[in-house]
């Protein structure tokens, strides 16, 4: 079997999501095999050079053997030049492709993924409710997007996911001001303002008492304080026993030991940390208790593996950090299934709104706050071939 050709795009499903633009590709074989692939850096800054080193690469594997993934792989890391040294756009469009290969081997053998990877060592993953900060809006359910600006809004958007089975949640409690406008980075940086930290509390306060002391609360904090701040957000973790800290601060190996160091809570961190060479320090220090690789900028499915694999050495538990388009939720499900350190799965407010819809061929939602494995061949999802069609602002064959 040899790969043909390979379609690269640029989606924008819906003109109000302008800054989230999911990029992805589909590999042909001329055994008539197709593999669908995401590349993770499509939100914010970044997605165009995703798009260009994605169109890169595909013309290093025309004519390869799908099959030799591990062969791909390596040719990447060690021929490219720039991912000698792991980094985001480049692992972006390798994430790419690996995925997509992935779904090729699954199709050819008629299995899932993850039977590829070991087999199922679970039926259902509990999932949490993510980003409830900007809302739990569901489109398909006609149900409100409330932004939270007061304590009561970060408690109506807990009884929301809570009455939907969900029993871990997870919020930005430090990412806007008391009139709804996101702060600006320099707001973030240094020691919290008394004031401020009281306004954070309030907020923490509000959801702990709606849900009680049954519901798991992860504190995100997307790395924008440095560890002077973080550690005062730390503090309000504990004290409300957060399940985990995530990103307290950039991630910094000696920033993050000192933070380490002076708090209880498990700090959760990976997104922004690209293969297990930018993991190894951080586990063998124990500055992380929960890794979230992204599958769709870590390297792939190959890559991710052998993070959890390694976390699983340092008793380090995985939460795949999924933000993407549904595609790389159900690529997440085939890693997280197969694993003996998986805690919890991400299901991102994303996946629930007007930009998520016409993308995929499927966009499975969890049933009261668990998935269950399906199983579907390859990585259990593909690309709607009407959106690449009709919403494609970007799009290359590589033949």
């Amino acid at each position: 079997m040899k790969i043909t050709k390979v379609e690269v795009f640029r989606l924008q499903a819906d003109p109000a999501f302008a800054h989230n633009r999911p990029i992805g590709c589909r590999i042909f074989t001329d055994a008539g095999i197709v593999g669908h692939g995401e590349a993770g850096i499509a939100y914010r800054v970044g997605g165009s050079g995703a798009f260009g080193a994605l169109c890169d690469l595909s013309r290093m594997i025309i004519g390869k053997d799908p099959m030799d993934i591990e062969m791909i792989w390596e040719t990447f890391r060690k021929t490219t030049f720039w991912a000698m040294s792991p980094g985001a756009l480049m692992y972006a469009a390798m994430s790419a492709i690996d995925i997509a290969l992935w779904d090729i081997k699954g199709k050819y053998f008629n299995v899932p993924v993850y039977m590829l990877l070991g087999g199922k060592f679970r039926t259902k993953l509990r999932a949490y409710a993510s980003q409830l900060q900007g809302g739990w809006g569901n489109i398909y359910e006609g149900k409100e997007n409330i932004w939270c600006k007061t304590p009561e809004d970060y408690a109506t958007n807990a009884r929301i996911a809570v009455d939907e089975g969900y029993d871990a949640l997870k919020y930005d409690f430090f990412d806007r001001d008391v009139d709804g406008k996101p702060l600006p980075f320099y707001a973030t940086t240094g020691i919290i303002p008394n004031a401020e930290i009281d306004r954070i509390e309030r907020n923490i306060k509000a959801v702990r008492d709606e849900v009680g002391y049954g519901v798991d609360i992860i504190m995100e904090n997307h790395s924008r304080t440095d560890a002077l701040g973080a550690l005062q957000l730390a503090q309000l973790a504990e004290k409300y026993r957060m399940m985990a800290f995530e990103e307290p601060n950039p991630p910094t190996i000696a920033t993050l030991e000192y933070i380490a160091q002076h708090t209880n809570v498990p700090l959760a961190n990976g997104e922004r940390i690209f293969s297990r060479w930018g993991y190894a320090d951080y586990f063998k220090r124990n500055l992380i208790q929960l890794a979230q690789p992204d599958v769709a900028n870590t390297g792939g499915i190959t890559e991710t593996k052998k993070i959890c694999d390694m976390a699983h050495a340092f008793d380090v538990g995985i939460q795949v950090h999924v933000a993407g388009s549904p595609l790389v939720t159900n690529v997440a499900l085939q890693i997280e299934a197969c694993i003996p350190n998986f805690i919890i799965h991400e299901h991102h407010v994303c996946n629930r709104m007007s930009n998520a819809i016409g993308l995929t061929i499927y966009n499975d939602q969890p049933v009261n706050g668990y998935f269950e494995i399906d199983d579907r061949v390859g990585i259990g999802n593909e690309w709607d071939p009407e959106a690449i069609a009709n919403k494609a602002v970007l799009y290359k064959v590589i033949e």
